[in-house]
C-alpha cells in the first residue's frame, strides 16, 4: 500500500525492495570498480602512497621518487571519494524508502536516475568531460536522495 511503511516480513514480496536492492548492487559495485581503477592509474603512472609498494621499482633512494602523487591518480581518488560522500546516504535514505510503500514507478524511477547519474558523473570526472556535466551529474543523485528523504519525512512525520 502507498504511503505506509512496509513491515520486514513483507519485504520478500516487496518489488519495490528488489528494486532497491537491484540499484542499490548497481552503484555499491560500481563504487568496488574505483579501487580498481586508482590501482590501475597508481601503477601505469608509478604514483604510490606508501614505501612498500615502490619496493618492487627500486631500493632507497631510487624508490623513494614513486613516493609522489598525480594528477591522474588524484582525480581517481577524489571520483571514489565523491561515491563514498553519495552512495552512502542514498543506501540508508533508499532503504527508508523503499519501505514508506512509495508506488513501483515512482520507485524506479528514483533508483535509476540515482544510478545513472552516479555512473554519468563517474564519465565525467575520469575522462573529464566539460562542466557542468559533471556537476549537474552530481545534482541530479543528491536531489533524488533529497526526493527519497522528503517521501520518507512525509510519510513518517506527516510533514
Amino acid at each position: 500500500r502507498s504511503g505506509e511503511m512496509a513491515k520486514l516480513t513483507q519485504l520478500i514480496d516487496n518489488e519495490v525492495f528488489w528494486a532497491y536492492a537491484t540499484y542499490t548492487t548497481i552503484v555499491l559495485l560500481k563504487m568496488m570498480l574505483m579501487s580498481p581503477v586508482t590501482a590501475y592509474f597508481r601503477i601505469t603512472r608509478k604514483a604510490f602512497a606508501n614505501p612498500e609498494d615502490t619496493t618492487s621499482l627500486g631500493k632507497g633512494e631510487s624508490a623513494k621518487k614513486f613516493l609522489r602523487t598525480d594528477p591522474d591518480v588524484e582525480r581517481v581518488r577524489r571520483s571514489h571519494l565523491n561515491d563514498l560522500e553519495n552512495i552512502v546516504p542514498f543506501l540508508g535514505i533508499g532503504l527508508l524508502y523503499a519501505l514508506c510503500g512509495p508506488e513501483l514507478s515512482t520507485a524506479l524511477l528514483h533508483f535509476r536516475i540515482f544510478a545513472g547519474a552516479r555512473i554519468l558523473h563517474t564519465f565525467a570526472y575520469l575522462i573529464p568531460l566539460p562542466q557542468p556535466s559533471r556537476g549537474l551529474s552530481w545534482a541530479v543523485g543528491y536531489a533524488v536522495t533529497i526526493s527519497m528523504a522528503y517521501k520518507v519525512l512525509k510519510t513518517v512525520l506527516y510533514l
